[in-house]
């Protein structure tokens, strides 16, 4: 098995990418507008892909808990209601711009850490290596689609938040 298709190495990875993302919104020296628009982008893709293809199939497996996954679905939502309201701060060296990205902050990294130590340790003991290989290729091909559909305009996460 490619470690690359790996869906517990590709939802990882995207995490590690929202974390430099966080850092480069909060660095003076970075295009922050830039990096917010990947950020929103790469949020939404992989949330709705999350809970698309791969929670529900998780959620078949003996030993991975139900209720973490409902409340990565609930943590999914807040993160975009946080990601919305920094979207729609202008002045991306306002007081306001500090205020919103460090309650997405905070959302967003409680959820990384919550999810990789139980969800995604859940779905590394208990799911077979094939079928995360499976479910990372379909879950790739998922996120590719809403990242074509430009999932991280306001119009759209305005949408996704609206949704839930």
């Amino acid at each position: 098995m490619s470690e690359a298709r790996d869906v517990v190495a590709v939802i990882l990875e995207d995490h590690r990418t929202m974390e430099e993302l966080l850092r480069r919104m909060r660095s003076v020296e970075e295009d922050r507008g830039a990096a917010r628009k990947d950020f929103a982008a790469l949020l939404i893709a992989h949330g709705e892909a999350e809970e698309a293809e791969v929670y529900p199939a998780l959620k078949r497996f003996q030993n991975v808990d139900d209720e973490e996954i409902e409340h990565g679905e609930e943590e999914h939502h807040e993160g975009n209601e946080a990601l919305l309201a920094l979207l729609e701060v202008d002045d991306v060296g306002s007081d306001e711009w500090d205020e919103k990205l460090e309650e997405l902050a905070t959302a967003i990294t409680h959820h990384i850490d919550e999810e990789e130590r139980t969800i995604l340790n859940g779905a590394r003991e208990n799911v077979p290596d094939e079928r995360r290989a499976e479910l990372g290729e379909v879950f790739l091909r998922d996120r590719a689609k809403h990242l074509k559909a430009d999932c991280g305009s306001i119009d759209s996460v305005r949408a996704v938040v609206r949704a839930h």
